[in-house]
């Protein structure tokens, strides 16, 4: 034993340089060693991969210049905490190049060594978004017990109320047109909520076909088309030629469609143009995009939608897009949304074609 430790004694003060740095280096998560000035004096492979920079350009930079204008302030505090406490963890998200939002956690402790301090930052992004989603998932299992007891009892006076004032109909809508009107479309306005109720309640099961997008695309727009000169849009379309049939319920799809053509209508009371784009976006998928010449939507509100009862309408329900998100993850797809205030929103929708592929995923 006492010949093996001192092997092991020898080889450690032969390569200890070297086993510092292979553990420094090899580490999975982000290692920044920085000095009392607060600037960095090393910082390993994962720290590079996670800033998008390289060592050359960082070593000797002020600890600060890793970060946007936007979060300085939080390191700042997260400094001033570190010089009451010693050690202190926190987390941040920060914007990648590419507009993806990842998420750290980072943890720092001063005086490992004589003046120097080391941050540890490990990506938990995932874990996150896996939160999120079951957070998301939970509000549907409550909206979805909600909705069937909800739709259920509402249809019931609403279907007696329909019945009457169909009966009503020669008798009152030569005089009062206009009361008559109002009432019949503020029903069907119900209706229409109870209907989305039920999809949240219980969704239909659904049959996939090898479907033409651009003719499904086409069909709601010509549906659509009278709504279309009522608000003075003018919808463009351009189509990709020669693309795939997609995997999908046709009626289905076509719900999502009028859902995300309908806001864009009303984002632009004032009118404007709507374009429609559907092109390949890769080897497996298509790509509708939407895009609308409104105010466009706060980067703080995008990743709200989507959610139960959340809406940035007067009128709202905030049903219609979460609807709309389900039926396009049954799908296999995604919704994107792309927006900058004051110019717009584009909805992407990306669909996969290559159905002989979902199924030996699934």
């Amino acid at each position: 034993m006492n010949q093996y430790n001192a092997l092991l004694k020898s080889q450690m003060d032969t390569n200890g340089l070297d086993i510092y740095r292979r553990v420094f280096e090899d580490s999975m998560d982000g290692l920044i060693l920085w000095d009392n000035q607060y600037r960095i004096v090393d910082i390993n492979s994962s720290a590079l991969k996670i800033f998008g920079c390289s060592r050359e350009r960082l070593i000797g930079c002020l600890l600060f210049d890793l970060f946007k204008e936007g979060k300085k302030q939080e390191i700042m505090n997260h400094i001033q905490l570190l010089k009451q406490k010693g050690k202190h963890c926190s987390s941040l998200a920060l914007q990648l190049d590419n507009g993806k939002i990842k998420h750290f956690d980072y943890s720092t402790k001063l005086g490992i060594t004589d003046g120097l301090n080391q941050t540890v930052i490990i990506d938990v992004t995932e874990k996150v978004e896996m939160q999120d989603q079951l957070r998301k998932s939970d509000r549907l299992n409550i909206v979805g017990e909600l909705a069937a007891g909800i739709a259920h009892e509402i249809r019931n006076p609403m279907t007696a109320l329909k019945g009457f004032i169909q009966l009503l109909e020669p008798c009152i809508k030569e005089k009062h047109s206009m009361y008559y009107d109002v009432i019949s479309s503020e029903l069907a306005r119900i209706d229409s909520i109870i209907n989305e109720f039920l999809i949240l309640a219980k969704p239909k099961e659904i049959q996939f076909l090898m479907m033409d997008v651009r003719k499904i695309m086409k069909e709601t727009v010509d549906l659509l088309s009278a709504q279309a000169v009522l608000f003075n849009v003018v919808v463009h379309t351009q189509f990709e030629e020669n693309l795939p049939d997609v995997f999908c319920e046709p009626n289905q799809l076509k719900k999502v469609l009028i859902n995300i053509i309908k806001n864009a209508f009303e984002v632009m009371p004032d009118g404007g143009n709507l374009f429609i784009e559907i092109k390949r976006s890769d080897e497996y998928h298509v790509q509708i995009s939407i895009k609308d010449q409104g105010k466009g939507i706060p980067k703080d509100t995008i990743n709200k939608l989507g959610e139960p009862f959340y809406t940035t309408k007067e009128r709202g329900t905030g049903l219609g897009l979460m609807v709309s998100y389900r039926i396009i993850e049954e799908h296999h797809g995604r919704i994107q949304i792309e927006s900058e205030e004051g110019k717009g929103a584009i909805f992407h929708i990306t669909l996969p074609y290559n159905h002989q592929r979902l199924i030996k995923e699934k």
